[in-house]
């Protein structure tokens, strides 16, 4: 395992913190957190140092370190530059030619030294979910992800993860129809069950995707399912309990609709916080609210962003403060950014998801409440090693702000 940066690791003792836990604790007021090993080791009030490194948190909040959400960080270096992204696959020839790979796994391109790692670190972001996609000429399949830690580890963590695209998101994957989704959907089960020989002209999967997809039929592996519509949610709702497969929602911009469907399945969301407006027609229902009406319908609700959410992970804190900001309960919010997604994900023994005696500790100490925005990560620890808070965009700034650091100016200062 690589610490590229970090420091070693050693005895710590954060004193006199406001302590998110993440449990059924809730917040802890004044108290102290022993980390011996990597791990936490007692948390109270009046714990000795030993020779432990003592932090005065001046009663300031103490979480896990945060869910970054699904990105493509380490995966995807420059968006507009394909040589540097390797999220999607496309074997076939655009849309005519639909290659099916679900044992496509993105993870193995998945780079720790990326520039974006340490930008997401900074801002207590602890670890994200891989996400694998297509485009014409791959499938409604995208093929797996996974989940990483960004503390400079090579691997990713805990079980791999299918992500699959549906409704009008899917409609160019699958005939320009969201109807022929389902038809695909059958036809890929069909083969994974034997009812399509292997060898038929008709077969759609490689011997290494039937082997990988199995995993995930029969109660397996999670399925992540890219949705927005009500419609559409229902419906993969029924293939799923039809076919004992263990589905996630993604976006969701309608799920609040059918809320109790949801809840009753016992599906995760990881919603868009920041949904309002319709941006197509599969998300006419979008609304601010979307997360803590699930909530209060019983389902276990987790964030996901739209848009450049690898560049910008930092920004998954403004999705779960404005979710609170809309009628979600502030534990909820900080459940979505450390619990839910561990939980969902099957990665709880591989993050330091909660604060508790004996989990890893992946610890942030903030400037205030961590679901505002005006406030900043002030230290973060991964398996209580101290992260340097430095990134590119860190050294760019000192570069123009304090030239007397010593690095040159980008321009002379004359220039006009």
């Amino acid at each position: 395992m690589l610490f590229t940066g970090l420091a070693s690791a050693q005895d710590l003792l954060i004193r006199n913190a406001t302590v998110h836990t993440a449990t059924a604790q809730g917040t802890l007021q004044a108290s102290d957190v022993l980390v011996r090993n990597g791990r936490i080791a007692a948390i109270g009030s009046g714990l000795a140092a030993g020779n432990a490194n003592v932090v005065d948190a001046q009663g300031q909040p103490l979480t896990p370190a945060l869910f970054g959400g699904i990105t493509d960080i380490g995966v995807e270096e420059v968006s507009g530059e394909s040589s540097t992204v390797d999220a999607t696959l496309a074997l076939g020839n655009g849309a005519s030619d639909m290659q099916v790979r679900p044992e496509f796994d993105v993870t193995l391109a998945y780079n720790p030294d990326s520039i974006l790692v340490p930008v997401a670190r900074v801002e207590g972001i602890g670890w994200t979910l891989l996400s694998a996609g297509s485009r014409p000429g791959g499938s409604l399949i995208g093929g797996q992800g996974g989940a990483v830690r960004l503390d400079g580890s090579l691997d990713a963590v805990g079980p791999r993860a299918l992500f699959v695209t549906l409704g009008g998101d899917g409609a160019n994957l699958s005939g320009s129809s969201r109807a022929a989704q389902w038809m695909l959907l059958d036809q890929l089960i069909d083969e994974v069950r034997g009812r399509i020989p292997a060898d038929s002209q008709f077969a759609l999967l490689t011997p290494a995707g039937r082997t990988t997809l199995a995993k995930y039929v029969g109660g397996g592996g999670r399925v992540m399912v890219r949705i927005q519509r009500a419609s559409d949610i229902v419906r993969v709702l029924r293939w799923a309990k039809a076919r004992n497969v263990r589905i996630a929602l993604v976006g969701a911009a309608e799920a609040w609709k059918v809320a109790p469907q949801i809840a009753a399945a016992n599906v995760p969301v990881f919603v868009n916080a920041l949904a309002n407006l319709p941006a197509d027609f599969d998300e006419l229902g979008a609304t601010l609210e979307n997360a803590s009406r699930l909530h209060a319908a019983g389902v276990k609700v987790s964030f996901y962003q739209s848009g450049d959410a690898s560049h910008n992970a930092r920004k998954i804190r403004q999705l779960a403060g404005n979710a609170v900001a809309n009628g979600l309960p502030w534990e909820a919010g900080l459940a979505g950014l450390t619990t839910v997604p561990a939980n969902a994900l099957g990665v709880g023994g591989h993050v330091g998801n909660t604060i508790a005696v004996g989990q890893r500790a992946d610890l942030v100490l903030w400037s205030g409440d961590p679901l505002d925005v005006a406030n900043i990560a002030r230290h973060v620890w991964l398996d209580g090693r101290a992260i340097p808070m430095r990134s590119r965009q860190t050294e760019l700034r000192d570069r123009y702000l304090h030239p007397e650091t010593g690095l040159p100016r980008a321009y002379p200062a004359d220039a006009r």
